[in-house]
């Protein structure tokens, strides 16, 4: 396959068009994509109560593959109960998780248990009861609950007041294997741990850095946003170990001009190695000073810990910086002179970022790097992560942490009067080990591919297999479903966020909150999710096990209107919360938004951290570094399409390699290798000639790849380590 020139366009029109003849015709689709409720894919955000494929700007036609993929997902029909003798588990394994994710909706319970060649359906009343009966009879800290950010605030709201009142803290969510890094960094020094940027402020920038992300594949409806800073004369630089094709120049099928003649996005390419992220922005740092170009008075200011930071960038040698970064000096000192001139920056990054040992850290540097000219406090400049779900930054909002945030617990405790466990909880990684060792016994997830989302599958099947009952709540099969099975394994069909027969609502990198209307089941079987809570919270609280359960009375708590308000009283910054009963009025959260250089610390000063660059490994041919990526065709775990377009790859299982490297292990291309990881090997990939990533790097699709990668986590934000690998290649 050949990579395309111009990314989107065309093709992105055509691809709706076969999407929404599978979905029943363009007319199934227009009128489900414009339904008032939140798009079901990425945090950019859009829909809600300004209507389907509107942005909070006004903006329309607001949307992209992703969002269609997703749809076209919840308009299949439903799986028939024939489909589960037709179906055992090893064909279930056997299957891709494309394949899995085209089934069909999920319409009915079922249930595995250990010895069973199949998943058998069951009533509503018997899985409730099953899982109820488990609950009450296994310590509130044998259990752990796992949230994904495709769910509602109303009910992860709902799901964590109930395993928190049932008596465990063991709440995590899928942010501990994406952003937590963004959100321990930023937080360590400004107090807040979202953008400091509203989506406005991006027409506001002459300069945005674009670090370790890759918005043409995973976030296409950011690119109109860039492409605007190109049309105002503003420049854009990319930071990535790849040269990706839609960085270069996109089409936006909705902008004409775009469509036709395409757009240039990137302004500068710089190609750092994997893991060389750290370096490279020190350098930018130390060509900052050297040019004296360090807005020093700000610092003196609005900032504390800068004399720690700019004496350790000073130690540090260009020597040094080069060899990490794999960037020429004179490149690094290009870059920074174009920061210098900068009036207006954003700083925006993904999972390039994040997914290190040093994530945490990289963030902080970033933030820094932003202060270091007072480009946090003012309109159009700021930090902005580029959030992966829809809603992954509300659940964590709203109390799906292991620790509840001081305000939080206080509010519930003191305005509820609910006795609430002081116990500091699991993180995801840790929840994971704690079931290998027995020491949990009882996993609920609400939505995701838990499994799938793990580094080291083999560990993680394991895991997940040694727990007594494992439930998750889904719409479709994943391959969670098959390689997870406990003693007792639980699926429960759960409506779409626009079949809820409540209002909901959800929250968007850019810490807006939207309302999602619902509307009509599609199929027969699925329940709402906060009416699967509540009845299973109703049922627990009659085994008389948990007394704390006692202070809400949860048949009633099915009330979304009740949840929000609940929420306006307890979620700092929520308070709009109670208006969206009444009125339906969106809002932007209070305090996350930094348009004047006052922080959300103690002393409204922001606290920079003190750096030093992390060892990297020595790397040389046949080892290189790997990092895992997302193609234009998948969303996290799920996969849509098998080939990935915008960089020419046929299938899945390849290995994206320069040609140098392929040229030094003398191998040819589409050639059959093994790929040896700290974890796991993957035998018969496919070899493949890619010249647009940077030689001695190498990369491969997740989550396939992740049978490679061993458990290393952040030791900050407790996040996995998917990017910075050493893996071995070989015939």
């Amino acid at each position: 396959m050949q990579t395309p020139k111009k990314p989107g366009g065309w093709s992105s029109i055509r691809y709706v068009f076969r999407q929404s003849r599978k979905a029943g015709g363009i007319g199934t689709m227009w009128k489900a994509m414009r339904s008032k409720n939140t798009c079901k894919t990425c945090a950019v955000g859009m829909g809600g109560q300004k209507g389907g494929m509107v942005n909070e700007s006004g903006h329309f036609p607001e949307f992209c593959k992703k969002s269609i993929q997703a749809m076209q997902a919840d308009l299949q029909p439903a799986i028939e109960s024939s489909f589960w003798t037709e179906n055992p588990i090893d064909k279930l394994r056997q299957a891709s998780p494309r394949e899995l994710e085209a089934c069909g909706r999920l319409s009915q319970p079922v249930v595995y248990t250990r010895g069973s060649k199949t998943f058998t359906p069951v009533s509503w009343d018997d899985a409730l009861t099953r899982i109820s009966d488990k609950l009450g009879a296994t310590l509130p800290d044998e259990s752990f609950f796992y949230f994904s950010g495709r769910s509602s605030n109303e009910a992860a709201f709902l799901l964590q007041l109930f395993a928190r009142l049932y008596g465990t803290n063991n709440v995590n969510n899928c942010s501990f294997y994406c952003h937590q890094a963004s959100g321990v960094g930023i937080s360590s020094v400004i107090g807040s741990g979202t953008a400091t940027v509203v989506l406005e402020d991006l027409d506001k920038a002459d300069l945005v850095f674009l670090i370790g992300a890759n918005p043409a594949s995973n976030h296409p409806r950011l690119m109109r946003s860039l492409m605007n800073v190109r049309r105002n004369d503003g420049d854009v630089i990319v930071i990535n170990p790849i040269r990706e094709a839609g960085l270069e120049t996109f089409s936006i099928p909705s902008d004409p001009r775009s469509l036709l003649f395409g757009s240039p996005i990137a302004s500068d390419f710089i190609q750092p190695h994997i893991g060389g992220d750290v370096a490279l922005l020190s350098g930018i740092a130390k060509g900052l000073m050297e040019m004296d170009a360090v807005d020093l008075g700000f610092l003196s200011r609005h900032t504390t810990g800068s004399d720690k930071l700019i004496e350790s960038i000073t130690a540090m040698p260009w020597e040094h910086i080069v060899r990490d970064a794999g960037v020429a000096q004179a490149e690094i000192e290009s870059i920074a002179a174009r920061y210098a001139s900068s009036e207006n920056t954003i700083f925006a990054w993904a999972m390039g970022i994040t997914h290190h040992q040093h994530g945490t850290v990289a963030v902080q540097l970033i933030a820094a790097l932003a202060l270091m000219r007072g480009m946090i406090g003012k309109k159009g400049s700021g930090l902005m992560p580029i959030r992966g779900h829809s809603n992954v930054q509300g659940i964590g909002s709203v109390g799906v942490t292991p620790v509840l945030k001081d305000a939080i617990f206080t509010a519930l405790t003191e305005k509820y009067d609910l006795d609430l466990p002081s116990t500091p909880g699991l993180d995801t990684m840790a929840c994971m080990e704690a079931a290998t060792s027995g020491q949990v016994k009882v996993g609920f997830c609400l939505g995701g591919n838990l499994y799938g989302s793990n580094p080291d599958l083999v560990y993680a099947s394991k895991a997940l297999s040694s727990l007594d009952l494992l439930v998750t709540m889904s719409t479709t099969l994943n391959t969670g479903h098959p390689w997870s099975l406990a003693e007792e394994t639980l699926i429960l069909p759960v409506l779409a966020r626009d079949e809820e027969p409540q209002k909901t609502s959800q929250e968007s990198m850019f810490n807006y909150v939207r309302l999602s209307d619902g509307g009509p089941p599609r199929i027969g079987g699925p329940r709402s999710e906060m009416a699967i809570i509540a009845d299973l919270a109703s049922r627990v609280q009659q085994k008389e096990t948990s007394p704390a359960l006692n202070a809400l009375n949860w048949s009633a708590m099915n009330d979304s209107a009740a949840i929000r308000e609940m929420i306006g009283h307890v979620i700092p910054g929520w308070e709009s919360m109670h208006k969206m009963n009444a009125s339906s009025a969106e809002f932007q959260i209070e305090g996350r938004t930094f348009h004047t250089p006052t922080f959300n610390t103690t002393s409204g000063k922001a606290h920079i951290q003190p750096l030093a660059l992390p060892e990297l490994a020595e790397c040389q041919s046949p080892h290189f570094r790997l990092m895992t990526i997302r193609s234009e065709g998948q969303f996290n775990t799920v996969v849509y399409e098998d080939e990935d377009i915008f960089r020419g790859a046929p299938s899945r299982d390849v290995v994206l390699m320069h040609p140098a490297d392929l040229s030094s292990l003398q191998l040819t291309e589409g050639q059959r290798i093994t790929v040896e990881g700290p974890a796991g090997r993957l035998p018969f990939f496919q070899v493949i000639s890619f010249e647009r990533i940077k030689p001695g790097n190498v990369a491969m699709y997740f989550p396939e790849a992740n049978v490679l990668l061993d458990r290393r986590l952040d030791p900050l934000s407790k996040t996995p380590a998917f990017k910075g690998a050493l893996v071995k290649i070989y015939v």
